[in-house]
Order: C-alpha cells, then structure tokens, then sequence
C-alpha cells in the first residue's frame, strides 16, 4: 500500500506520470492509500493556517468539479477524529457541508464511486484531481487555533439580531431595486445602522480582535477585491489582498461581522450596475470591453470608499469613544503586523477612461451622507 501511496501523491505533484491502476488491487488498499494521502495533506494545511472554506474554494478554482466532493468528505472525516475544535472549525464545516454520509465500515471510495456513478479507477484519478490543487498551497498566517489545540473560553461579538435583521432587510431591497439611486440610499442607511450599534456598544464591551478571509470570484478580482477594502477601511478593519482569491481582515469581531455583511450587498450592486452601463452596447463597443469593466469597479470602489468613510466619522465630541477607539486601532495594528509582517503595494492600471467615469457616476447618484444631527 506505501507504493499506492506514494504513486497517488506522485501523480498529484506531477501531472506527467502516470494514474496508478486499481486493476487487481483489493478496494480496502486502494481506499486506505487514498485516504491516507488526502488526510495526510489536509492535515499538513490544517497546521500552515488553512480553514475548510478556504480550501473547498481553491479546489472549486482549479479542479476537476467532482474534486470538490471529496475533499469535502475528507474534510468531514479529518475533523470527524478531533475532541476539541475551536467554534469557527465547526462552523467552517457546517458551510461546506462537510458531513459522514458514508458507511465507515466499508471502503469510502467504493461508496464515493457508486454514488457519483463511477468505477474505482475513476474515483482515484479525482483524488488526485484534488490532491494536485492542495499539495503546493503556501502557508497562510494562524487565524484560528487548528483543529485538536486546548482551547480557552471563547467569546463572540455578533450584531444584535433585531439590528442584523433591519440591516439584511435594507440591503435585500438595495439588491433587488432596479433604481441605483434607491440601492446606494438603502446601503448607506444600512451602514449608518450598522456603525452606530458599533459605536454604542464599544464603551461597554471589550474588544476581541481577529482576522477573516473573504473569497471572491475571479472575474473581475481586483475591482471587487477593492471594494472589499474600502468598506474594511470605513469600518475601522485592515486589509490584505491575496491572488489564491481572496481578502483577509483584521479587526474587531463586530467590525468584521459588519464588512463581510455589507461587502456582500455592495458586490451585488456594484456587478449590477456595471453590467448595466453596458446595456444597450454593440458587441466590440468599448462599454463592454473587460478594460471598462475593470476600470468601472475601480472607480465605483474608490468613490463609495469615501463617501463611507466620511458617513462614519465618529463624533468628535465623545470622550469616552475617542480613547476606546485609539486602542482598539493599536490592538488592530498590532495582530496586523504580527498576521502580515510582508505586505507589498500593489497598483492596478486604469486602461479605460469611460469606465472610471462611469463607475464614478453610478457610486454619485445619490447622497451617502448619511450622519445624523
């Protein structure tokens, strides 16, 4: 069984040699050799800052699609053998759907290959499938203690469920309005609602500070990643893009909360009005052309940036705000420069005029100053 093993992993790392062949092999050590590779690399990933999420993501990015079912289940079974696992683990795995369906007393990859209607043979290259897009993966920074770790008590900050409900209503009707003056208005009031809880309860609270990773789509990355960033900014969060595919976070559990939230709302917008700018465009026209496009969520990114950034200016006035807000910027500094102790600028060109134009209009139409008196 050390030859499969070694056959499945040489397989994975080099696309040139050849499938190992199950013909007379007994399933049990085909199973046991395959499952072996898998847990042994996932548990590789586990210990190099790798969370479910992350790895079920750069599968789906690079792979055969079927890779992505086993990799979930092996999810499923690596985790499956830990007594203690820190709450985000077991969230993670929840998402990605990562649960025991099989028999453990039979070969897995046999129950894997009769439910997707295929033979061994074929079940083995899609293991491999999988392994080829984990075994090369960087290390990634420590973000939530790996799976088996002696975990001390755990607290969470959420927004308020009354307040997270009127805010998930808000921004339900900014995505499904076809007027961008109505969305834009509808997620400012959102992140009025959002910022002020925030603001209210961080005297009285103390602040748990830590990082997230949001995972974005390829097409058009880097104006989406951008818009990613400027919300992490107007809400007092630090930021790092990564081209595996997505941005990392770091700040106040509540302030995270609150990015993933609006980030998500304002993605959707933001697609649809740049598609809209295009409507009506001729096939070749320069409105929809990927440099326009690029350059619209640039540009729409930019200038939604600062007009959140100047809607969340806290009250100069508060003395006690002022002072819970200079230390939990340091605290936030602090896990940012011990997570991302290399960072490096990165530019991007603006190959379309009309398209920053536009992007800046769209994020224009309407009055995001949305400070109370």
């Amino acid at each position: 069984m050390d030859t499969l093993r070694d056959a499945i992993l040489r397989a994975a790392t080099n696309r040139r040699a050849p499938l190992p062949r199950t013909g007379g092999l007994a399933a049990a050590d085909v199973d046991g050799a395959a499952r072996d590779v898998l847990d042994r690399v996932l548990g590789g990933l586990w210990e190099h800052g790798w969370l479910p999420v992350d790895v079920v993501e750069v599968v789906r990015r690079g792979a055969d699609p079927r890779a992505e079912s086993v990799v979930v289940d092996a999810i499923a079974r690596t985790l499956a053998g830990y007594r203690s696992l820190h709450p985000e683990w077991v969230e993670q795995a929840a998402t990605v759907g990562a649960v025991v369906w099989w028999e453990s007393s039979e070969p897995y990859l046999s129950q894997w290959a009769a439910r997707h209607i295929e033979v061994l043979d074929e079940a083995v290259a899609v293991v491999v499938a999988a392994l080829s897009a984990l075994v090369s993966l960087p290390v990634l920074p420590q973000i939530v203690p790996p799976p088996g770790t002696l975990l001390a008590d755990v607290t969470h900050h959420h927004v308020d469920p009354k307040v997270l409900k009127r805010v998930r209503g808000l921004l339900a009707k900014a995505e499904s309005t076809a007027y961008p003056e109505e969305a834009e208005a509808l997620s400012a009031k959102a992140q009025e609602l959002v910022t002020r809880h925030a603001l209210e309860r961080m005297p009285t609270e103390a602040a748990t500070t830590a990082s997230r990773r949001v995972w974005l789509d390829k097409r058009y990355f880097d104006g989406k990643a951008q818009i990613v960033h400027v919300v992490a900014e107007a809400n007092r969060c630090r930021a790092v893009v990564y081209d595996l595919g997505f941005v990392a976070l770091v700040g106040e559990e509540l302030d995270l909360e609150i990015v993933e939230l609006l980030s998500a709302s304002l993605l959707v917008q933001a697609t649809r009005a740049m598609v809209a700018a295009g409507e009506g465009a001729r096939k070749g026209d320069e409105a929809r052309s990927l440099a326009y496009r690029k350059s619209f969520l640039l540009s729409y990114a930019h200038r939604v940036g600062e007009r959140l950034k100047a809607a969340n200016e806290p009250p100069a006035d508060d003395d006690r705000l002022l002072p819970v807000l200079a230390e939990r910027k340091r605290a936030v500094d602090q896990l940012f420069t011990t997570l991302f102790a290399r960072t490096v600028a990165k530019s991007t060109p603006i190959r379309s005029e009309a398209g920053w134009n536009a992007g800046r209009a769209a994020a224009n139409r309407a009055d995001l100053d949305v400070r109370r008196p």
